[in-house]
């Protein structure tokens, strides 16, 4: 399977094996070819050599976005490997950034360089987590990262009980881990209320399946 699979007009998804304490998670990048021809890398995974040039093939990268909390894994080796790339990162990282790589705190006003072309939102309620969600409006394609999994299908069983016991296996939705998480469930409520005021189809997750069509019924 090649590295980059498009979904749809200049946005493609690369899938990673991940393995976390002895759940088989995997985990995705999504890929945006923004106007100026630049590329939007959205949770950068463990990249290989063959992986980086399926990317600069696209176009230079501009822009590295670690999501939330957890998914800043295989940010500093990224930014080795895409050097002249500004990274943007949840406001609940720079603690946790080590070493200390130079980035802009995202919020609920785009940048710049993709406010014309990607919306984006910091989800209330999740002190811990600060996940940003974004809308990539020309494909109407909603990116998350751990608000949402949708992992139907597993060759670990561990994993496939796992997740059932954590509420999410077979179908899309949230985890009981990150409900967990949630300290302000009417600011969460808001957050899930606007996004519902946001036009989308497609729901891409960081673990799980893409899910093509429907997303917005199924958020």
């Amino acid at each position: 399977m090649p590295p980059l699979q498009p979904i749809a007009t200049n946005i493609w998804v690369m899938d990673f094996p991940l393995r976390v304490g002895g759940l088989q998670l995997g985990t995705r990048m999504t890929v945006v070819q923004l106007a100026s021809g630049g590329l939007w890398l959205h949770s950068p995974g463990p990249l290989q050599p063959e992986h980086v040039s399926a990317v600069s093939a696209l176009g230079p990268v501009q822009a590295l976005v670690a999501p939330n909390a957890m998914h800043n894994l295989f940010l500093a080796q990224t930014v080795v490997l895409f050097p002249r790339a500004t990274v943007y990162v949840s406001p609940a990282l720079p603690a946790k950034l080590t070493p200390l790589i130079p980035h802009e705190i995202l919020t609920d006003f785009p940048p710049a360089l993709w406010k014309e072309e990607i919306s984006q939102h910091v989800v209330g309620g999740l002190p811990k987590l600060q996940e940003v969600v974004f809308l990539h409006h020309a494909s109407r394609t909603l990116i998350l990262t751990d608000l949402a999994f949708h992992i139907r299908h597993s060759d670990s069983w561990f994993t496939r009980l796992f997740m059932r016991l954590n509420g999410v296996y077979g179908h899309f939705g949230p985890s009981r881990i990150f409900r967990a998480l949630v300290k302000d469930r009417a600011a969460l409520r808001a957050s899930l209320a606007l996004l519902q005021t946001w036009d989308f189809d497609r729901v891409v997750v960081s673990h799980g399946e893409v899910f093509e069509s429907g997303g917005k019924q199924a958020m």
